[in-house]
């Protein structure tokens, strides 16, 4: 028994320098996969701001030509037929929005989340404005929408101070 004793202690000191160099060399890698990483993020954000901030550009062209009081003044009624005048409102809108899909790839899911939501709320005044019984002809119709939006803020200004607010935190 004494005289494994010696080697009990030289395998003692052995495995404790074995674990030391382990753990050194673990942290050592750990950390060096983190600053490849880094540096890897660092090169790609470098390429995909750019892009990002083109997307948020589109889409903020997208909800100023989709917001009521634009559409309105961009899109005249071509005739007093009330239905036709909001079927060219709400495919101008949709048109608009299909055009601007592939924007979401560099948005946040809220973001795009609120710019869908915007547009479904431009559709939906839309429709409710033509469904009042006081509504009749393309022209009302036009008017009963830009008397609702002037007092308040469109769905699409609402948007744009998300989007904006979304912008200024990227720097």
């Amino acid at each position: 028994m004494d005289a494994l004793l010696p080697y009990f202690a030289s395998l003692l000191s052995a495995i404790i320098v074995g674990v030391i160099a382990y753990v050194f060399f673990k942290t050592h890698t750990d950390n060096e996969e983190g600053r490849r990483r880094f540096l890897i993020h660092k090169e790609a954000q470098g390429k995909v701001l750019p892009l990002r901030l083109q997307a948020f550009e589109r889409v903020t062209l997208l909800l100023e030509r989709v917001d009521p009081n634009s559409l309105l003044i961009r899109i005249k009624p071509t005739s007093n037929d009330l239905q036709r005048y909001e079927s060219q409102l709400i495919s101008s809108v949709e048109k608009e929005y299909e055009h601007n899909l592939t924007q979401q790839i560099y948005l946040s899911a809220e973001s795009w989340s609120v710019v869908k939501t915007s547009k479904n709320a431009t559709i939906q005044a839309i429709r409710q404005a033509a469904m009042n019984e006081k509504v009749d002809t393309a022209d009302k119709l036009r008017e009963t929408l830009l008397n609702h939006f002037m007092g308040e803020a469109t769905p699409s200004q609402k948007a744009l101070l998300y989007i904006k607010k979304e912008i200024g935190e990227l720097f």
